[in-house]
């Protein structure tokens, strides 16, 4: 069956409303104007989609998917609205009437920006959240190896929906589940399949996006820049994506899996040193990323430990010829190794108990919320052995600091740095994502974590690639800059954290952003700029 998407747009808005007006307290009003703006043309009410601050749901919705609590506090900027389209044409006129209104429009998945910029706001503009967690249905073209997928749905759903219709179906996207499709796509969307098939956002084939006149549009009718710039030039820039086409990837009835964990003192770091020699050239069906935490070990001691997770698209047997012939320094040894489904692998990458059912990622039951903060670098030239030594001090540092790395290679090695946005193809061996998550919300506990990281990340320095040094877009780092108000924004100003996302593609998005949003109308802290 395919996805019956309506693209037709009701008659204009009214064109004339009064100003908006706030009222002094801590809470703030909407003018009724907006509401009915809202709600015309549409056959629902205003209580099936529309949370005002006076609703007595809003902060259930808007907590819903907000996962990172240090945007989660009283001084936190609240939006005066979250709306949860039921239809496109809620879409619509949230596009239409927040423009006429002067309102900022977050547009919400999962809720997983690192910088909480899919439902708060740091510029202190007045601003509503656009959350499409109603928008979720996903439908598997059967025979064509394709699918449609909106953007509120999660990792974790499509990927069940995808291995309902075949065993040998997958798709080659994040170890989240859930997080929502939408962002993760806009992004880039890097897992465990993408030395095989590349990223999330290589593997797109046509979208649905309403754009700044309110208008539906696909792939040809949007034009190849447009779709071009939402492949990986992150989300909340060019328009409210609400669905994606995807191509469908093969995989076997049996994957393998394994996590070999090693100390420093058992040899981890010598392994680890191995792997960035080889862990970008093995097999394409191979892949092995590197968790590197400090762990307790006795006395009151701490050491650093290695954790080696991989997955491999065949068998025991087959991953054991791999290894022995190209990493026989790893060890591994077919008791460390599982095989299952690629759906149940999906599970095993997202920490699930064993023998949880598969179920359980269609549920949407959202991850315990946490303090946290996060950062990216990419490695081009393996780090050299002293130099290690140094980083795994400094991990010791922190109190649980989180290092992921996760290989470049094979096929991404064979996509050209402009095919989309996403510039981080040949020549880059891995890249890394400092991660830390607490539990203490004092405003001295995360000082404490902020600044441990921005130490770190200092520190890294002449490890890591250079001019500019890269970094992923889907962790979102307000540290690398940001832009002004919407008035006020600089591609100039912007290029300090838009070339360390996207190198050269970043004038490319500018150039469509100045396109098809002349007036900066979807702008945030970290938006794409537009180049007129």
């Amino acid at each position: 069956m395919e996805l019956n998407i309506n693209t037709k747009l009701g008659p204009y808005l009214l064109a004339g409303v009064l100003m908006v007006f706030f009222s002094s307290g801590s809470s703030q009003r909407l003018d009724d104007k907006y509401l009915q703006c809202l709600l015309k043309n549409s056959n629902a009410t205003k209580s099936e989609f529309v949370f005002t601050q006076q609703h007595t749901k809003y902060s259930s919705v808007l907590q819903s998917s907000t996962i990172n609590l240090r945007y989660s506090t009283s001084k936190t900027p609240k939006p005066l609205a979250i709306i949860t389209p039921l239809t496109y044409s809620h879409v619509q006129s949230a596009v239409l009437c927040s423009q006429t209104f002067k309102f900022r429009i977050r547009i919400r998945s999962g809720g997983h920006d690192y910088a909480g910029l899919s439902y708060t706001s740091h510029d202190q503009s007045p601003f509503v959240v656009l959350d499409l967690k109603e928008l979720r249905s996903v439908t598997i073209q059967s025979g064509k190896n394709t699918a449609w997928v909106e953007s509120g749905a999660t990792n974790g759903e499509l990927y069940y929906w995808v291995s309902k219709e075949s065993k040998n179906l997958g798709f080659p996207a994040g170890f989240g589940p859930t997080v929502g499709i939408g962002g993760h796509i806009s992004g880039g969307g890097f897992g465990s399949m993408v030395r095989k098939y590349g990223l999330a956002a290589d593997n797109i084939v046509d979208a649905k996006i309403i754009d700044v006149k309110g208008r539906i549009l696909d792939r040809k009718s949007m034009g190849e820049d447009l779709f071009w710039a939402i492949r990986g030039g992150g989300g909340g820039s060019f328009g409210v994506v609400v669905a994606w086409k995807v191509n469908l990837v093969f995989v076997p009835e049996k994957v393998t899996v394994f996590s070999l964990f090693k100390t420093l003192e058992q040899g981890g770091s010598n392994l680890f040193n191995k792997w960035q020699h080889v862990g970008h050239g093995l097999s394409q069906d191979l892949f092995i990323r590197v968790i590197i935490q400090p762990v307790q070990v006795g006395n009151g001691k701490r050491t650093v430990e290695f954790i080696f997770n991989s997955m491999f698209l065949g068998s025991v047997d087959q991953l054991m010829k791999t290894v022995s012939n190209s990493f026989p320094e790893l060890g591994l040894q077919g008791k460390d190794c599982s095989e299952m489904s690629w759906i149940e692998s999906v599970l095993y990458f997202a920490n699930y108990p064993r023998g949880e059912s598969v179920n359980v990622l269609k549920d949407r039951k959202p991850e315990p919320k946490s303090y946290f903060n996060g950062k990216s670098d990419y490695v081009k030239d393996p780090i050299r052995e002293e130099s290690l030594k140094e980083i795994w001090k400094w991990c010791l540092e922190g109190e649980r600091p989180i290092l992921i790395m996760e290989p470049h290679g094979g096929k991404m090695n064979e996509i050209e740095e402009t095919r989309i946005p996403y510039p981080h193809r040949k020549g880059y061996l891995y890249n890394i994502q400092y991660f830390e998550k607490w539990e203490d919300g004092s405003i001295e506990a995360s000082e404490k974590h902020i600044s441990w990281m921005k130490r770190i990340y200092e520190n890294m320095t002449p490890y890591v690639s250079k001019n500019p040094r890269g970094a992923y877009v889907n962790y979102r780092d307000l540290d690398l800059g940001s832009n002004g108000n919407a008035n006020n924004t600089s591609y100039l100003k912007a290029m300090q954290w838009g070339n360390k996302y996207f190198r050269g593609n970043f004038r490319r998005l500018a150039m469509v952003k100045g396109k098809v949003d002349p007036q900066n109308f979807f702008h945030f802290e970290q938006s794409i700029p537009p180049l007129l």
